[in-house]
């Protein structure tokens, strides 16, 4: 399999981000190898005109503030509900992307020993991440309650599984600011954390939710053909 030119992080910030090396390390197993970018960009105009400038093929994941835009921007579907993507890939000219934010979150919970399938979930929020993590969650069989933070979780897939009140099993701050922002604390037996600093370790929860999105990313766009020989989720965090 012939990598990309180029693979790495774009949105701001991103400085703080060790997805560049999370290329590297799968691109490791596999026997791929790229130019690491960081792609620092305050709008999706902003990266159409730094990504026309560098060559060949790109794998990027993607954060905030091109999450949102992007789909319409570059013309890439996204999932029903989550309008929103967070892994995009350029090939041959042609881009292309999906959303593995809440396939990560479930991944990271499962292997912190939360099985969603079985579990209540509060979410403080409704952006991207949110909504992604919302359909994912659902999906799973899992149940929802929805904290409004600066915006309400919007209908979507996950209605069904919508609890006006109850006990929730583990809680997150959907709206805490990236680079290791603060959550608000919220009710529940576990509440964890999205958000990661500089420096942050593999025992993190953010970090784990980030390596488990990032193969999710290979998997399911940048390499699916080869998912069988990519590292698991504890395998990766090693790497780190």
């Amino acid at each position: 399999m012939v990598g990309p030119g180029s693979w790495g992080i774009a949105g701001n910030p991103i400085s703080h981000s060790p997805t560049p090396r999370m290329f590297s390390i799968v691109g490791e197993y596999l026997g791929i190898e790229a130019r690491q970018i960081y792609v620092e960009s305050s709008s999706i105009e902003d990266f159409v005109e730094k990504a026309s400038l560098i060559k060949g093929d790109i794998w990027v994941s993607c954060t905030s503030p091109l999450k949102h835009s992007a789909p319409s921007g570059l013309g890439v579907k996204s999932p029903k509900g989550v309008d929103a993507v967070n892994q995009l890939m350029r090939s041959r000219g042609v881009w292309s992307g999906t959303n593995t934010d809440g396939l990560g979150f479930v991944s990271a919970c499962r292997h912190i020993g939360v099985d969603p399938s079985i579990a209540t979930l509060r979410i403080r929020g409704g952006g991207s991440a949110a909504r992604s993590i919302a359909a994912a969650w659902s999906s799973e069989g899992g149940s929802i309650i929805s904290e409004t933070g600066r915006r309400p979780l919007a209908s979507g897939p996950w209605d069904g599984r919508i609890l006006e009140t109850g006990q929730a099993d583990l809680a997150v701050d959907l709206d805490a600011a990236p680079a290791g922002g603060e959550s608000a604390e919220l009710e529940g037996e576990l509440q964890v954390s999205v958000s990661y600093a500089k420096g942050a370790s593999a025992d993190d929860f953010a970090v784990m939710m980030l390596a488990a999105q990032h193969l999710h990313a290979w998997e399911l766009l940048f390499a699916p053909s080869r998912k069988d020989e990519m590292p698991n989720l504890e395998e990766f965090l090693t790497r780190l």
